[in-house]
């Protein structure tokens, strides 16, 4: 999939100062208007007690993915509720993708789902995410 180009400016405006997204490896798979794809690998300093990865490994690079795809519009949005549910468990060496898509906008808010699945296809995260659109513009 193709980059849209104003979208692409806006994600690396937000990627180039976000310490956490870079910290856990998160790289840009594609970005459009109103939708974001994001990859990582679950490194072990990721696992929890189980030997498994911690739920809010999986939880950030969905709601990274969500912060890009809301802002790809231009307009600064905020999280305003999310919910995650975790059907498979990921472990260290895994590469998990979040793919994170507009479901519905408005003039004040929108909701996204995101869907995160591993190296083999398998669906290890379900998110969604409502934002508020704030009225500030990006400076592009």
């Amino acid at each position: 999939m193709e980059n849209n180009e104003y979208a692409l400016k806006i994600f690396h405006q937000m990627f180039d100062n976000d310490r956490f997204s870079k910290w856990l490896g998160i790289e840009l798979v594609y970005i459009i208007e109103g939708e974001c794809s994001l990859k990582m690998e679950i490194r072990e300093e990721m696992l929890n007690g189980f030997n498994i990865s911690h739920g809010g490994i999986t939880y950030s690079i969905a709601d990274s993915a969500l912060a890009f795809a809301s802002n790809s519009y231009g307009r600064k949005s905020v999280s305003l509720s999310t919910v995650m549910s975790y059907p498979t468990a990921t472990k260290k060496g895994d590469i998990i993708t979040a793919t994170a898509k507009q479901v519905t906008i408005s003039e004040k808010t929108a909701i996204f789902d995101v869907t995160i699945k591993n190296q083999n296809n398998e669906i290890v995260g379900v998110f969604r995410g409502t934002v508020y659109r704030t009225s500030k513009l990006f400076e592009i």
